[in-house]
């Protein structure tokens, strides 16, 4: 695999870091605000939503630049960004740096997923997509703990400067190691808007957008609102709130390595075994949330059922539109955000309705089975037009 992939791999690590640390800092930027959980949870879902809109319009804002160009420049973007955010004195502008954030972040993810697919073969698409997606597990298993270990200690804001510190880090190998004529030079036809709006046309894609939002908001939704389930459910220390959400992303790297490795030769059935996992550990996480013992087992379990999907998820949209890959990966990492933004937001319903913390669970489950019936749609899909076509049935000619 080349270095280049791997370095891609570290920006999706320092900004996923952002993407998903606010799970841990959530009970003390509440409080440092003023504003409750589920409001705090929102910033969340404010991330999310940026994420939606960025990817496909920064996919082709940045079409014709070179990789390189483009992810640098996003990656400055993101920055600046995080330290606005860090010296934000209310909560309304650090939303707003939230949604900023998350263009860049949303950019990012398009030209990097579509710059690792471009470096390898064929065959190996699936392992460079999961490479880079596992800078968002190794974000989820590293960077989330140690944000919530630098809120603990110092405050919420200290965890968003480390955040700045590491992208700016990881724009650096970026300038290093990705070549500067990836992209629109080199002497590749240049990317059209056009071409890959066509090969976008297709009724199964579409289909497997919506199974990306549904499998990525079943998982988040419980993430996403972790640590208070914790701490006032399962009566589980603060101090012990960083190494729970370390074995959540222990699990997520395993989950992610299963599937990277069953993604290319079967990708629906990995989805199929994948989302009955997510669905099944989610309802025994909601009945046994009281349960200490059991919930840090299931935290672990959801880890890997959660990421096991991700490699189907990122690279069979490839397959269904070979000849759009950019704006086609901008569209599947705004539909996981579709799934990021409306997740939290229906879990702080939960909440809010007065049903409790462990009610997220439920809401996980019943997003796994919308995605199970969206993967069962799709195996439908794929046997009606693999079918043989009867050949037409040969007449006699009339006699002249």
């Amino acid at each position: 695999m080349p270095l280049a992939v791997y370095i891609l791999g570290l920006g999706i690590f320092t900004q996923g870091t952002s993407e998903f640390m606010l799970s841990g800092l959530l009970p003390g930027m509440a409080a440092d605000l003023g504003v409750s959980i589920p409001q705090a949870g929102l910033l969340i879902s404010a991330f999310a939503i940026g994420m939606v809109v960025g990817a496909p319009l920064l996919a082709v804002a940045t079409l014709r630049l070179p990789h390189r160009t483009a992810l640098v420049w996003l990656q400055a973007v993101f920055v600046a960004a995080h330290v606005a955010g860090a010296l934000a004195p209310g909560y309304t502008m650090l939303f707003a740096t939230r949604v900023i954030s998350a263009l860049a972040y949303a950019g990012f993810w398009g030209v990097a997923v579509a710059a690792a697919v471009a470096l390898v073969p064929d065959k190996a698409k699936s392992r460079a997509v999961a490479v880079v997606a596992g800078g968002l597990t190794l974000a989820t298993i590293v960077g989330v703990p140690a944000g919530t270990v630098l809120s603990q200690h110092a405050s919420w804001r200290a965890a968003f400067w480390a955040v700045a510190a590491a992208t700016v880090v990881s724009l650096v190998c970026t300038l290093v190691a990705v070549a500067a004529d990836r992209g629109a030079e080199g002497g590749a036809a240049p990317r059209s808007v056009r071409t890959e709006l066509r090969g976008m046309a297709r009724p199964e894609l579409w289909l497997s957008y919506a199974i990306t939002a549904f499998t990525f908001g079943a998982v988040i939704v419980t993430f996403s609102y972790l640590a208070p389930l914790l701490t006032e459910v399962s009566g589980v220390s603060e101090a012990w709130v960083p190494a729970l959400l370390a074995l959540f992303g222990v699990g997520g790297l395993i989950g992610l390595v299963i599937g990277g490795r069953t993604a290319h030769a079967h990708p629906l059935p990995t989805l199929a075994w994948g989302l009955g996992a997510l669905a099944g550990v989610s309802v025994l996480l909601a009945l046994a949330a009281h349960t200490t013992a059991a919930v840090i087992a299931l935290v672990f379990l959801l880890g890997i059922a959660g990421y096991v999907t991700n490699p189907a998820l990122q690279s069979r949209v490839f397959t269904l539109a070979p000849e759009a890959p950019t704006l086609v990966g901008a569209t599947n990492t705004a539909a996981f955000n579709v799934g990021n933004t409306l997740a939290p937001f229906l879990g702080g319903l939960a909440i809010d309705a007065g049903l409790g913390y462990a009610s997220v669970a439920w809401v996980g489950a019943g997003l796994s089975a919308a995605g199970f019936a969206g993967v069962l749609w799709a195996v439908r899909l794929r046997r009606t037009h693999s079918a043989p076509t009867a050949p037409p049935t040969s007449r006699p000619r009339a006699a002249v």
